[in-house]
């Protein structure tokens, strides 16, 4: 499986303290199945010691470490980007945060408040800088959960989304529950991940929970949103369509009175 949103790296933001603590955190991602995990630390005001041109450096160091370890993890680099950061940055520290750093693909952050003034506009003029986005965890926003037609939109004008596992597999409070779910059923849900930060349930880096969950909603959709659409993601291609689902099946006790129904 692809994790394309993780807090490996050690030291730089509220992910692992150390570097013990992320070889920790590769090892546990890798025994639940992930092969890729992209080192996506947040890019925002508040965590200053995140820098664009480090971060190739500090995947490399991770990944040399991870391998030592005899642990079969590939590391990407890439960035949690706040959209008003990417606002006022330059086209090359986009590039630098971007998946892989290939120019192609940002993963950017929705606000846990409620959404600014315009949030739509402003996350279309960074794609129209020459970016497709991918938006994370928009099942915690408040405006979405209320508005879950806004997010419709935004995937009609080619935003895609990622959920987070653990919000499908009933973690987190039960409006993004929901959300997660209805997005998933609906078909507007694109990417599942980890949003990892420790070993620790709540944050930690296992998709299995989730991808099962999901499962329970979209059958064969499922697995296809931790292998297929995240590969295309890191590699800048298309989406490759999602596998169609069978037909649901009536719930038993609707069945039971159409069978007894008089012809």
């Amino acid at each position: 499986m692809i994790d394309l949103h993780s807090h490996i790296l050690p030291g730089i933001d509220d992910g692992p303290g150390d570097i013990e603590a992320s070889l920790a955190l590769a090892e546990a991602a890798v025994e639940t199945g992930t092969t890729v995990m992209a080192a996506t630390p947040h890019l925002r005001a508040d965590h200053p010691r995140v820098r664009p041109e480090e971060l190739l450096g500090r995947c490399r160091e991770i990944a040399g470490r991870v391998a030592a370890q005899g642990v079969g993890l590939e590391i990407v680099p890439g960035g949690e980007v706040d959209l008003i950061w990417a606002q006022e940055a330059t086209d090359e520290e986009l590039r630098l945060v971007s998946y892989r750093q290939a120019g192609r693909d940002l993963l950017i952050e929705t606000p846990y408040g409620r959404l600014p003034p315009r949030f739509e506009d402003i996350l279309l003029a960074v794609a129209a800088r020459g970016f497709r986005l991918l938006l994370a965890h928009p099942e915690r926003s408040p405006t979405f959960q209320q508005h879950p037609e806004r997010v419709a939109a935004m995937v009609a004008a080619g935003v895609l989304m990622q959920i987070t596992a653990s919000t499908l597999s009933g973690g987190g409070r039960r409006p993004a529950r929901k959300l997660a779910r209805d997005m998933v059923r609906d078909g507007l849900a694109h990417v599942i991940a980890s949003d990892a930060h420790t070993t620790a349930s709540w944050r930690s880096a296992d998709l299995t929970s989730g991808v099962a969950a999901a499962a329970d909603l979209v059958s064969a959709r499922a697995q296809w949103m931790v292998t297929e659409a995240p590969a295309a993601v890191l590699a800048g291609e298309p989406l490759p369509a999602p596998p169609a689902d069978p037909p649901a099946r009536p719930r038993r006790g609707r069945l039971r009175r159409l069978r007894q129904r008089p012809g």
